[in-house]
């Protein structure tokens, strides 16, 4: 068994809130990050396969491959966009990093098997300090 992870990067903007809580509910639970006005980060996703080795490339996927999946289904939906606003797949979501990176998973979960690799582990960087990881 072998391991493969790529690296790609996107900036968003998010807010935590809840909108069935009052605005001082929101504020009291989630701090500055249900600031009514939003907030960003600079995100760095990082998506890990598995698999056996294809004894005839001498490859478990080809990272071109998994580079343009990640970009197609994930990166394009995200960049430079509001997480609670504008992405399909988190629509009725908190747009926790939390719930982005399960979001994310289910997203690239069929795509990554029908390349014939298994997806092992999808983890997001919300800050140099801060990161969730996900592992189905």
């Amino acid at each position: 068994m072998i391991y493969i992870t790529r690296k790609e990067s996107f900036n968003a903007a998010h807010k935590l809130a809840r909108p069935d809580w009052s605005d001082d509910h929101n504020l009291e639970v989630f701090g500055k990050c249900a600031n009514p006005n939003w907030h960003g980060h600079n995100y760095q996703l990082f998506v890990t396969v598995k698999g056996e080795v294809n004894p005839e490339t001498g490859f478990l996927v080809d990272l071109k491959w998994m580079k343009e999946i990640i970009n197609e289904h994930i990166i394009d939906k995200l960049d430079h966009r509001n997480l609670n606003l504008d992405v399909d797949f988190m629509k009725d979501k908190l747009a926790s990093t939390e719930n982005l990176v399960i979001a994310v998973w289910d997203q690239l979960l069929p795509h990554i098997k029908a390349g014939g690799a298994e997806l092992h582990c999808v983890k997001i960087y919300e800050t140099e300090n801060n990161f969730v990881e996900y592992f189905g």
